[in-house]
């Protein structure tokens, strides 16, 4: 059976990367002394800041659980430590009755802040003297013990505040975000007004449809099947999409309650050893079978309430869906926060007869970027399960690369859609700021977060986009006046002409080598297909934009759970996630107004962009799939560098409430996904639906299989 030929490909799998990593033969390639790293920047009038500098960057290494003589030279820093700590708090008890130490700290260590041009002095074209500022990373990878001593430290009243104060520092918020001088205005919430783009092929569809009427629109749109991209398809590459559910349940080839036994079935195996793949935080089998069941008595009767009747969808723990909690990937928010209901996304899937199989795995907090998560295990990649997943929509990525669903939502505040798809080589879309309500979704990311869609296929995106689209409720950040819908005719994308995309060659190339030279191939397959042109641009202070986005969403995830962290047991927390709140907490209300001043700039960037092209294109990622260390299982991961690597393409779609798409477009040399993505203007959807088909039919028969993988439509 596949489903056993998947449990001892994945077990082998697991066996090697068990002894890679308890071998140590592998390393992170950023192997940095932590104490250097902790290391405060001399103050030449102070000897005793000196003589502490000189302790910390004593010459050992943490980068493995220390030994005794270790933990006795951690102890001798700590008395150094708080030696240090003694002498100056008795001699500046003045200055510290009055201002707070990070201010103190902030006089003598001031970094000099970027004077930044005017928006209309900047050129943005090829020839622009802008230099590209690569992410300016300063942090080594900790987990485990190494972990817990780095969170101590940053919660600690005494360290605390003068190690966040360096970390802010060394890693260029400083100076390119709180001490910047820029003369924009700050813009706090991305909403663009709506306005007619003229685009081609495309066809309105009136607001006041139900989903179901509004998912029979999208049907309309779909190209008749085509036998030739059938037949190019490898058998062991085949996903099966929404239409192939639909038609084998309207045939009586196979019923939705039998889809669904085998769905718990697969479910209860990969949740299992050998496995562990920790796709789900939670599932109940008798639901799902409910639902099912429900389904199938609409087809005897006839009575399907759309193509999506006994579909099976998988939800992000980050929206609201009963009968299950809503933790955002937390062993303790749905204790404070209990859900009370379907989130509006939910309730318009259900109206259409989806099955709804349970709430999908995710970084907890969405605070990071591999999905490896303490609570519920670490989200494996199916293409190679010793490998992460992407994050924070990690279980949602995955479930629909193993087969065990056409498709599912997540919520994208940071890449959180987009990342995780490319990772597991599936289909991510992220809508504009705006276009899908966003009512019973956890608040932690008020003005960067969206509902997305992940699928295998840009069909199937789009059939569930279609069905979650509606009128934002009057309670939440809408335009007024609401945004038209229109749909792309997908079967004449071939007759869309003079596409026109942009790219910044020195930010596209920034990626692995193998991501750079798949990506450059299949943008050159688009433009000899369809005679769609490139144009180069530059666009400025992508490194500046990005700190601004951490500073944003850190802030609003920190505002949006305060109430609840006053009552918190912090260890209810990982490791990781407790760094990242002492992080978040000490943004201040300087560095937020300076990153909206950066947001506005860089709208103001994009808008010039998008009047000579139609999108931006970029890799989706920096590198692939990494993998999965054994010291990061209990208590996360703090891989900052590699985390930037993730993010690297992805900011603008969020900070600047942009949509945007990312399809696979081929692997690395290791077998594992790379996508590629498309970045549109505000309301531009189906643009990008029509660009992302027209890219995936040149790549879909070159789609593999990944190791776990999951037949539930096979015939006995």
């Amino acid at each position: 059976m596949e489903e056993k030929n998947t449990t001892e490909a994945v077990s082998k799998n697991k066996k090697e990367r068990n002894q890679t990593s308890s071998s140590g033969s592998y390393n992170p390639p950023r192997k940095q002394n932590l104490l250097t790293f902790l290391s405060i920047p001399i103050y030449e009038g102070s000897s005793s800041i000196l003589a502490f500098n000189q302790v910390t960057t004593t010459a050992f290494s943490l980068s493995s659980p220390p030994s005794w003589s270790q933990l006795l030279s951690i102890c001798t820093l700590l008395r150094w430590w708080f030696l240090f700590c003694h002498a100056n708090l008795c001699q500046y008890s003045v200055l510290l009755h009055s201002l707070k130490p990070t201010n103190f700290l902030m006089g003598l260590f001031r970094a000099k802040g970027v004077v930044y041009k005017p928006v209309e002095n900047v050129n943005l074209g090829p020839d622009s003297d802008e230099s590209y500022i690569k992410a300016n990373v300063k942090a080594p990878r900790m987990a485990g013990f190494l972990a817990k001593i780095f969170a101590w430290f940053l919660e600690s009243r005494i360290f605390g505040p003068f190690l966040l104060y360096i970390l802010k520092r060394n890693n260029l918020i400083h100076k390119l975000v709180t001490n910047a001088e820029l003369e924009e205005s700050p813009v706090y919430v991305p909403l663009h007004p709506f306005e007619e783009l003229n685009e081609k092929e495309v066809k309105h569809v009136n607001s006041d449809l139900s989903p179901s009427e509004q998912v029979q629109q999208a049907i309309g749109c779909l190209p008749l099947p085509s036998e030739k991209i059938v037949n190019e398809l490898k058998p062991s590459s085949r996903r099966w999409t929404i239409m192939d559910y639909s038609k084998a349940y309207s045939s009586g080839e196979i019923t939705p309650y039998k889809v669904a036994e085998r769905l718990v079935a697969a479910i209860h195996e990969s949740s299992g050893p050998p496995l562990d793949m920790a796709f789900f935080i939670n599932y109940d089998a008798e639901d799902i079978l409910r639902q099912a069941k429900e389904s199938t008595l609409r087809y005897e009767r006839g009575e399907p309430r759309s193509v999506l009747d006994g579909v099976p969808v998988a939800i992000k723990d980050e929206i609201d869906c009963s009968p299950y909690p809503t933790t955002g990937g937390t062993k303790w928010l749905h204790k404070f926060r209990p859900c009370k209901g379907d989130a509006f996304c939910i309730l318009r899937l259900r109206s259409c007869g989806v099955v709804i199989i349970g709430k999908t795995n995710m970084h907890e907090l969405g605070a990071g970027t591999s999905g490896i998560n303490p609570h519920y295990g670490a989200t494996r990649n199916p293409y190679d399960p010793g490998r992460i997943s992407g994050g924070s929509s990690s279980g949602s990525a995955a479930v629909v690369a193993a087969g065990l669903c056409p498709v599912a939502l997540g919520v994208d505040g940071g890449g959180s859609v987009r990342m995780p798809a490319a990772l597991c080589g599936v289909v991510g879309f992220k809508p504009t700021f705006g276009r899908v309500p966003h009512s019973g979704v956890l608040p932690l990311n008020w003005t960067v977060g969206m509902v997305g869609v992940l699928a295998g296929t840009i069909e199937d995106a789009f059939i569930v986009y279609a069905a979650i689209n509606g009128p934002v409720p009057s309670h939440e950040t809408s335009v007024i006046p609401p945004p038209k819908m229109y749909f792309p005719m997908l079967q004449s994308t071939n007759s869309v002409s003079d596409i026109t995309l942009a790219r910044y060659g020195e930010w596209f190339n920034d990626c692995s080598e193998d991501i750079r030279t798949c990506c450059s191939l299949a943008l050159h397959k688009l433009s000899e297909k369809h005679g769609w042109k490139t144009v180069d641009v530059t666009i400025p202070d992508i490194e500046a934009m990005r700190l601004a986005h951490y500073l944003t969403i850190g802030s609003e995830c920190t505002a949006a759970l305060s109430s609840y962290l006053e009552k918190l047991d912090i260890a209810e927390s990982g490791w990781d996630v407790r760094v990242a709140l002492s992080v978040y907490g000490a943004f201040s209300g300087e560095d937020y107004i300076k990153a909206q001043k950066l947001r506005n700039r860089q709208i103001q960037f994009h808008r010039n962009i998008f009047t000579k092209a139609d999108v931006i294109v970029t890799p989706t990622v920096g590198v692939t799939a990494y993998p999965i260390l054994n010291d990061a299982l209990e208590t996360g991961e703090l891989d900052y560098i590699n985390g930037a690597a993730l993010v690297r393409y992805q900011i603008a779609g969020n900070f600047l409430g942009l949509p945007a798409v990312t399809v696979p477009v081929g692997y690395d040399k290791k077998g594992l996904p790379i996508g590629l993505q498309f970045i549109g203007r505000p309301w531009s959807e189906p643009t990008l639906i029509h660009i992302a088909y027209a890219m995936q039919t040149l790549c879909i028969s070159e789609y593999r299989k990944p190791q776990a993988f999951y037949d539930l439509l096979k015939k006995d």
